[in-house]
C-alpha cells in the first residue's frame, strides 16, 4: 500500500528552480518527522533536508541557503523547494517519513524516488 506519493522532480537548466512535494496518503492520520534524501548514480544515498513535526529544519551544507523544507500539516504534505540548482544536484530524491496511523501506531515509511536532472 503506498503511504507516501512524490511528486515535482523533472528536468531543470543550472540555476533554475524545481519544488518537491511527498503527500501522505489518505490511509495515514499525520507525518511526524520526514527527511528528503538523495542518491546520485554510483553514490550513497544522502539526507538532504529533514523537518520535525514542530517545524525544526536541518539541512546537508550543499544545499543550505539553496533548499527549504517546509510542511503543510493540514495536507499532510512536505516539500522541498530547491533553488539555484547545480548539475550536482542531479540524483533521485526520496522522502522518508515517521507516519502515524489512525490506529495510534507509528512506522517508517520510504516514498518512491522522483527523479530530478540540472543540465549545465
Amino acid at each position: 500500500q503506498v503511504q507516501l506519493v512524490p511528486s515535482g522532480g523533472g528536468l531543470v537548466q543550472a540555476g533554475g528552480s524545481l519544488r518537491l512535494s511527498c503527500a501522505a496518503s489518505r490511509s495515514i492520520f499525520s507525518i511526524n518527522a520526514m527527511g528528503w534524501y538523495r542518491q546520485a548514480p554510483g553514490k550513497q544515498r544522502e539526507l538532504v533536508a529533514a523537518i520535525t513535526i514542530g517545524g525544526s529544519t536541518n539541512y546537508a551544507d550543499s544545499v543550505k541557503g539553496r533548499f527549504t523544507i517546509s510542511r503543510d500539516n493540514a495536507k499532510n504534505t512536505v516539500y522541498l523547494q530547491m533553488n539555484s540548482l547545480k548539475p550536482e544536484d542531479t540524483a533521485v530524491y526520496y522522502c522518508n517519513a515517521e507516519l502515524t496511523y489512525y490506529s495510534g501506531s507509528r512506522g517508517w515509511s520510504w516514498g518512491q524516488g522522483t527523479q530530478v536532472t540540472v543540465s549545465s
